[in-house]
């Protein structure tokens, strides 16, 4: 969301529209990360889920706040620790959100955008294969005909980004 008298991006304070620069450009490195593993078609939800997920791992993990295109080849190995499938990304996403709400300066266009990406990984479930389903009980699957399940979309995104990082 843009917000009307806030601080412009260069930070003058001249009433100009505030741009959500850092989130819009982990929102692109995700979606070029995903679009360059070719995993789906980038008009799914699946995608979309996958890049939430991945753009909320970009944008959280940039402490310094200073993302840069000549750094993400160098970040790539921190984004794959972040969205393993051992890793607690839930609660590394909630307390970084509540970190950056605690450390904002009133409304923050980047951190409304990450807030309600957020939101709807968590409150939209997607239907998904099984994966915690046991091989071969009793009947043979095809690729489409296993047990599915609904899943929040985060459960399905962020591993879908962790494969992206590795095909990059």
């Amino acid at each position: 969301m843009l917000h009307r008298g806030q601080e412009s991006t260069d930070g003058a304070g001249s009433g100009e529209l505030a741009v959500p620069m850092a989130w819009l450009y982990a929102e692109y490195i995700a979606d070029e990360l995903l679009r360059t593993g070719d995993l789906m078609p980038p008009t799914s939800f699946e995608f979309r889920a996958g890049r939430d997920a991945l753009a909320l791992t970009v944008f959280l993990s940039d402490a310094d706040g200073e993302l840069s295109g000549i750094r993400v080849v160098s970040q790539l190995e921190t984004w794959l620790s972040l969205t393993a499938y051992d890793q607690p990304w839930q609660e590394w996403v909630r307390e970084r959100m509540a970190g950056l709400a605690a450390e904002s300066h009133g409304p923050s266009p980047d951190l409304d955008l990450a807030v309600a990406a957020w939101r709807w990984l968590e409150e939209t479930e997607l239907l998904a294969p099984d994966l915690d389903a046991v091989p071969g009980g009793g009947s043979v699957f095809g690729e489409d005909d296993g047990p599915k399940v609904w899943t929040p979309a985060w459960r399905l995104g962020l591993p879908l980004g962790h494969l992206a990082i590795h095909l990059f």
